[in-house]
């Protein structure tokens, strides 16, 4: 059990500010390890959206410490977004092992910002005690551009407005701005904020984190941070965890992969989550690990990868090797009717097969819609036969398959592109096509050119969210290419400037030409580094 009524209590940072975190107690006299989370969003709510209540935890035998990072909650100081973890999140992790209670032994976890926070530390001079014994960061990355605000080359615009106004939201609440909170609420819920939530953001909260991505140019990455990992950190034990509709994702395998570089050896585990919603799967897998790590409780080692199959639902322990397995390629064929007839355009393994052109015309007063995936805010998986029987959606289908066909690793379409405008999207959906006509979308992707190349023909890459399904017999496995996906990315203006909401009166009208010849969808392995073709074992 744990104690009924979690206390309070301040830490005071090397420079002098004060941060509140709240403790919740196991029963009886300890000492325990403790398990530290660190966040913006109030400690009271302590990530219950996805996690079990701390109180779960404490009644195991952990201390558990949530902190209101610098700004937030009740804590001093101003928010000053992830550049302020690495020198707070060392003080925490030194304050908390010598807390009443504590045995000195110290886990963190936590998600999205906590996930990445509890992974910056500055090291305090290279004092061993500073960093935790081990870590379970969710859902984060370290690349402020690649894995928290742009794929493609393109802002995410829903997502990235709305998170960034939650966090204005919080701001207006600390400094007693009731009618900017309620203007931010209602904008929110009406829908609104996908049009003026860039002016709430330079009025409300000019230097936050998400203004800031908004205004860099997602082509030029020195304008955006990266945070790095300490190495030593990297090595210590740790449990990566990511979901295949979630936007970060791509930052969890970047961490598998450096941790690996480091010489650790990480546990990674991938539900067929969203976000926000892990259907209960993390808790009791998460409590094991701070029990080995933290407890030396003896217990089989576990599988160092789980991933839960996106169409099955089904778990699968991996090795490593089958995480470095090049997948198949497939071509694009069509006679230029992929775009009228969703049936016409054909995936094809045989790369002599492949040819022929597609135009696609891209009109802003009716933009295709992006459905769930990863980007949207009704992410996870969803069906899409309506969108891909639009005349501005091209597809490209294979036959039906004779035997199961796992699909494991990261799409990338390589496809030869010309547009009518110096501005041009490029939007990807990779979907299982059922015998009953049912298109289940797996998996999207987006591109954006902007300039006096889009004219030219000249060739480019999607690279789409990655994924793990399985395919049976009588499924086909279908490609469908737009020139938007709304909200989820802004509407190409098509003059080349970036693109900035929704369609307006100056957005142009965009013909799009996609050449076949040297187009190819081709599966890369999860895990890079020693990749092998299908069917190859893996070098030693």
């Amino acid at each position: 059990m744990a104690d009924a009524t979690p206390r309070d209590a301040w830490m005071r940072c090397r420079d002098g500010t004060r941060l509140m975190a709240r403790i919740w107690s196991p029963e009886g006299d300890g000492p325990w390890p403790v398990l530290l989370m660190r966040q913006p969003y109030g400690r009271a709510i302590a990530s219950t959206i996805t996690y079990a209540h701390p109180s779960w935890y404490a009644a195991h035998g952990f201390l558990v410490v949530v902190q209101d990072v610098r700004g937030q909650g009740d804590s001093e100081g101003a928010f000053g977004g992830f550049a302020q973890e690495a020198a707070d999140g060392a003080d925490a992790v030194r304050w908390a092992r010598g807390l009443s209670g504590s045995n000195g032994r110290l886990g963190t976890y936590g998600f999205s910002y906590q996930g990445l926070s509890q992974l910056l530390n500055d090291g305090a001079d290279g004092d061993p005690a500073v960093l935790p014994d081990c870590t379970a960061p969710a859902m984060a990355g370290p690349s402020e551009q690649h894995h928290w605000a742009c794929e493609g080359d393109a802002h995410w615009w829903a997502l990235g407005l709305g998170w960034g106004l939650q966090l204005a939201a919080l701001q207006c609440r600390r400094r007693g701005d009731h009618a900017g909170w309620q203007r931010i609420r209602s904008s929110l819920d009406s829908g609104r904020f996908l049009h003026d939530g860039p002016e709430l953001l330079k009025e409300l909260d000019p230097e936050g984190m998400a203004c800031g991505w908004l205004a860099n140019d997602p082509q030029s990455p020195q304008t955006f941070r990266e945070h790095p990992v300490l190495p030593e950190l990297l090595r210590r034990p740790m449990l990566l965890i990511g979901g295949w509709y979630d936007p970060h994702l791509r930052g969890i395998l970047q961490l598998w992969q450096q941790a690996q570089q480091a010489g650790g050896k990480p546990h990674l585990r991938i539900g067929a989550w969203t976000h926000l919603n892990w259907e209960g799967g993390v808790d009791q897998v998460q409590l094991a690990f701070f029990q080995r790590e933290l407890k030396g409780r003896a217990a089989e080692p576990p599988e160092r990868i789980n991933v839960q199959c996106q169409t099955s639902q089904r778990w699968h322990g991996l090795g490593l090797h089958q995480l470095r397995v090049r997948g198949p390629r497939w071509g694009l064929r069509s006679n230029g009717l992929a775009a009228v007839d969703a049936n016409e355009g054909a995936l094809t393994a045989n790369p002599a097969d492949a040819g022929g052109w597609v135009h696609l015309v891209h009109d802003p007063w009716r933009p295709v819609p992006g459905r769930g995936g990863h980007l949207g805010l009704d992410a996870g998986p969803c069906q899409r036969a309506d969108l891909d029987d639009r005349c501005d959606v091209a597809c490209f289908t294979s036959d039906p398959l004779t035997e199961p066909l796992p699909l494991a690793g990261q799409p990338v379409l390589t496809i030869g592109l010309q547009a009518d405008q110096p501005g041009v999207d490029l939007c990807a959906a990779l979907s299982r096509h059922r015998p009953d006509g049912a298109v289940q979308q797996l998996s999207t992707g987006v591109l954006r050119q902007l300039g006096a190349r889009c004219r030219e023909q000249h060739t480019v890459q999607v690279r789409l969210q990655p994924l793990m399904a399985e395919l049976t017999p009588g499924d086909r496995l279908r490609l469908s290419l737009a020139g938007a996906a709304w909200p989820q990315i802004a509407v190409n203006p098509g003059n080349g400037s970036i693109p900035a909401g929704g369609p307006s009166p100056q957005h142009r009208v965009i013909t799009v030409s996609l050449g076949l010849e040297e187009a190819w969808l081709e599966l890369e392995p999860l895990d890079p580094s020693g990749s092998v073709q299908l069917g190859q074992t893996e070098p030693t």
